[in-house]
């Protein structure tokens, strides 16, 4: 399919969990049009921060059934994806799964458009994953940092 928005993602933690941000590179294909995204959060983990990224990018979308390109390094949340896992942990309620929260948000708005997944080796020198990842370490070390709620709240079960 002609992907009409590269959306690039990356998270990071530092410590795991621990202080933690994303960042996210949109690109509409053709146009020059790009736009960055970054939040920070006080105590998350890197796969939180590597879906997060994903989902805000789709997010701000304003046109529903996009066609959008993710390109991410993460192997979690492009596995998930890609081989159909997340679908199945969807019939049988996220039971045992980490970040339920984050993947029902997910799927809310996956759904909304069509969208494919491209893994990148991370750390490769590929200039928009580059920019994400400074992105997401960036975010992660500001001051005053978000609070992920969920993740606090149900944190030390999952630990």
């Amino acid at each position: 399919m002609p992907h009409t928005v590269h959306l690039y993602t990356d998270g990071a933690a530092k410590g795991n969990p621990g202080p933690g941000g994303y960042g996210v590179v949109l690109e509409q294909v053709g146009t020059g049009y790009r736009k960055e995204f970054y939040e920070g959060f006080r105590l998350t983990t890197n796969n939180r921060m590597e879906l997060l990224a994903v989902i805000v990018g789709l997010e701000k979308l304003k046109n529903p059934g996009t066609e959008v390109l993710v390109v991410s390094d993460s192997k979690y949340v492009v596995d998930a994806v890609s081989k159909g896992w997340v679908f199945g942990w969807e019939k049988k309620g996220f039971k045992d799964k980490k970040n339920p929260d984050l993947w029902q948000r997910f799927l809310k708005i996956y759904r909304k458009h069509k969208v494919d997944f491209k893994w990148v080796k991370g750390h490769n020198n590929h200039p928009q994953n580059e920019r994400c990842d400074q992105l997401a370490v960036f975010a992660s070390s500001q001051p005053n940092l978000n609070v992920d709620a969920w993740y606090e709240q149900q944190g030390d079960k999952l630990l």
